[in-house]
């Protein structure tokens, strides 16, 4: 397992913007790279080659990746759906909305539907209590979410997939 080369100059302009022997602090942006460069999801392996790359225990790795929910510990599906379940959001219905993806794709929170399409997590505060329930899919919130506009947004991937294949 190996960072292209254009992802390894990446890492080394990262690293280069800490005093030398600050290292760990390139740890989140390095982790970002490697999820998008190994499949959107961080293995053991993968946290480990991150680790050998920074000169830090493979330890000092996971306690980061597995507590940032950023972070993908296992594979996802193309779309990850990631409701808010914070306080704001489940009075406003988040745990409702939370529970209509579930029927709706048949899956539980953490798993993904069988042809790899959605991936369903909970998450603590998204930063937009204002607008709850919501949740994030991608770099892109969805606001003020009802059952239709769930459907709305599943209808959209399912489009988006369709036109890119």
């Amino acid at each position: 397992m190996t960072f292209s080369e254009e992802k390894l100059k990446k890492v080394a302009e990262i690293i280069s913007r800490y005093p030398q022997g600050k290292q760990k602090s390139a740890l989140l942006p390095v982790l970002h790279l490697a999820q998008e460069e190994f499949g959107n999801w961080l293995s053991v392996d993968t946290m480990d080659y991150v680790a050998s790359l920074l000169k830090i225990e493979p330890i000092e790795v996971y306690e980061v990746a597995t507590f940032y929910s950023m972070y993908n510990l296992k594979p996802v599906g193309k779309y990850m759906f990631e409701v808010c379940q914070t306080g704001p959001c489940m009075l406003r219905g988040s745990d409702d909305i939370i529970q209509y993806i579930k029927d709706k794709l048949n899956i539980n929170v953490g798993e993904t539907t069988a042809d790899g399409m959605f991936t369903l997590k909970t998450v603590e505060c998204l930063g937009a209590c204002g607008y709850a329930p919501m949740m994030q899919f991608g770099k892109h919130y969805r606001e003020h979410l009802t059952k239709e506009k769930v459907d709305a947004i599943i209808d959209e991937c399912r489009q988006t997939a369709a036109l890119n294949n």
